[in-house]
């Protein structure tokens, strides 16, 4: 069947919108409300769909599917968005297509809480959790996610777990920057999230929960190369830095080199 002139438009469309191989994506939301001041580099997509009031649940649920619907359409998608909770978005898309990918998450923190672990209820501390079914399913079931096993999560870095955290207790992969490249299964699709907090703040400046003691930007790129070069990364995604705090600049410039290294 021949294309029509309108398919031709939009992929030439999604042609202008690649970082080196990907598809560059943006989600300029924070826990469901917009974020003033985030810029993502051009050529990019935009998700900005109409939210209605209510619960963060009820907005994120919307704003997710609609992510769902890009991520779905893509070839690579490279997703840039606010918080954590966007790989939710990100999973569903990737599902409809027909991939069950390994989840390799790159984070200072552990985001594996529940509303029965959680020391501050704060909903962006539970997006590993909520990708392998634990704690509320509102959010997953909203934007048509359908949770993985615990194994297919990697945890890489998280060197600031909250007390009550069950990381440990779970089979989640928990390992350090240096053991990850021996654990990365063999075949299977690999979706790559980046928390950009899990560099050390010395080279990643404005993030909003800073934690020293963490790897350079050099051993992550250096890292992220490695699972490059494994042909198999399927999608990225990266939760950002905040805009309104000093060294936003810097911060901006050191996560495109983070997402180079895997384009």
């Amino acid at each position: 069947m021949l294309a029509s002139a309108g398919d031709a438009s939009i992929d030439q469309k999604r042609e202008s919108d690649r970082v080196g191989s990907m598809e560059r994506i943006a989600v300029p939301f924070f826990i469901g409300d917009p974020m003033p001041g985030f810029q993502v580099p051009e050529p990019h997509r935009m998700i900005d769909p109409t939210l209605p009031e209510g619960s963060p649940q009820r907005r994120m649920t919307i704003l997710y599917r609609a992510l769902a619907d890009e991520v779905a359409r893509a070839d690579r998608p490279c997703v840039y968005a606010g918080d954590c909770l966007a790989t939710i978005g990100v999973l569903a898309g990737l599902q409809r297509r027909g991939l069950s990918p390994t989840v390799v998450w790159f984070d200072a923190h552990g985001d594996f809480h529940t509303w029965e672990t959680t020391p501050s209820g704060f909903l962006g501390g539970m997006p590993l959790a909520m990708l392998v079914g634990r704690g509320e399913q509102t959010i997953m079931a909203g934007a048509g996610a359908t949770p993985i096993d615990e194994h297919l999560a990697i945890l890489v870095d998280g060197r600031d777990l909250d007390p009550g955290e069950p990381v440990d207790s779970s089979e989640l992969v928990h390992v350090t920057l240096d053991e990850l490249q021996e654990l990365l299964p063999g075949d299977a699709p690999l979706y790559v999230h980046i928390d950009v907090d899990v560099v050390d703040p010395a080279d990643m400046p404005a993030v909003n929960y800073p934690s020293p003691g963490g790897p350079s930007l050099d051993a992550v790129v250096s890292s992220l190369r490695s699972i490059s070069s494994t042909g198999r990364v399927v999608a990225c995604s990266v939760s950002s830095w905040n805009p309104a705090l000093p060294g936003a600049e810097t911060a901006a410039a050191a996560t495109e080199t983070l997402v180079d290294a895997l384009a």
